[in-house]
């Protein structure tokens, strides 16, 4: 029960911020458009921070195996988010923004601060193998989806910030090489402002956005519905059978960490890539809005469900 009252406190903390991002635009302080110099911030500064500080920690044989573990069982999860999408999305025709919203979570941007809050920050180094898996895909499968073009620029996608983020930080990892006192203060520095930074940005994308309104569309509620409940109840009953088999100590909170990444409301990354790739980002931003409200009920349930039955 503790756990889901911090993880509705932290979620209710996040939805402050995108709050003060939707004022700031609706009396005029910033304009709408504004939002997407902080989207370009967050996407090629602050994600590739995050990801290369979340491995400058000790090399031992527990944490490689319970990374080893994480890793397996992202990309199961993502296996499942995928080919769970493709099986309705031509029954409940999906576009490009929906079927990114229900596959691709908020996993960095929220995840972190939460398990550093709800957990420790010790297990935040665990939530990278999520964060991995989900970014080698969202600038992979989740681009072309936004983009809706079905050929690659593969020198653009394997040169993205955030792939080479990756190799470097598992390099690091691996070779046990620790930055300097104040590069790694700058990295961690710009790690720090992704969770402000993306909320902000939601917030001010609907900023001229009637909530009345955003409220009134059927559809979000659907893509609510798949991202927030039905994948993330697959992914209790799952985790929780497999974490019985004594894989690792710690493989109750390693699998909690990967429902809390699969339960998370959709990624503000598929707003900021719509905004990029000039698709509609108003939409991305209701459907972000509507699961980040839902989810302050929705993530703590999961949780006390999954610790019910582990």
């Amino acid at each position: 029960m503790e756990l889901s009252i911090l993880l509705a406190q932290q979620i209710a903390a996040m939805f402050l911020t995108m709050a003060v991002g939707y004022v700031i635009v609706k009396i005029g302080l910033f304009e709408m458009e504004d939002s997407k110099v902080i989207s370009n911030m967050v996407v090629y500064i602050c994600s590739p921070c995050v990801v290369i500080d979340s491995f400058q920690i000790d090399l031992t044989p527990d944490k490689i195996k319970g990374l080893t573990l994480a890793v397996v069982g992202s990309i199961a999860v993502h296996i499942l988010m995928l080919c769970g999408t493709k099986l309705v999305e031509k029954p409940l025709h999906f576009n490009g923004i929906e079927k990114g919203s229900i596959i691709y979570s908020n996993c960095g941007y929220l995840i972190i601060p939460l398990v550093s809050a709800v957990l420790g920050e010790e297990w935040v180094f665990y939530t990278t193998a999520y964060i991995v898996v989900q970014t080698i895909l969202v600038w992979t499968h989740g681009v072309s989806v936004i983009n809706q073009q079905q050929t690659k620029d593969y020198r653009q996608i394997f040169l993205n910030p955030n792939l080479i983020a990756i190799v470097i930080g598992i390099l690091f990892f691996v070779m046990e090489i620790r930055l300097p006192v104040v590069i790694g203060s700058c990295v961690s520095g710009f790690g720090n402002m992704i969770s402000s930074a993306s909320m902000l940005v939601i917030g001010m994308v609907i900023g001229k956005v009637d909530l009345l309104w955003v409220f009134r569309q059927k559809r979000p509620y659907l893509i609510c519905f798949f991202r927030l409940i039905v994948f993330p109840l697959i992914v209790v009953f799952a985790s929780s059978a497999v974490g019985r088999l004594s894989l690792h100590p710690d493989a109750k909170y390693i699998f909690m960490i990967i429902l809390l990444a699969s339960a998370a409301p959709a990624g503000a990354m598929i707003t900021q890539l719509a905004q990029i790739y000039n698709r509609d980002s108003k939409y991305a931003s209701v459907i972000n809005v509507m699961s980040v409200i839902f989810c302050i009920i929705t993530m703590p349930l999961m949780t006390l469900l999954y610790e019910a039955i582990f």
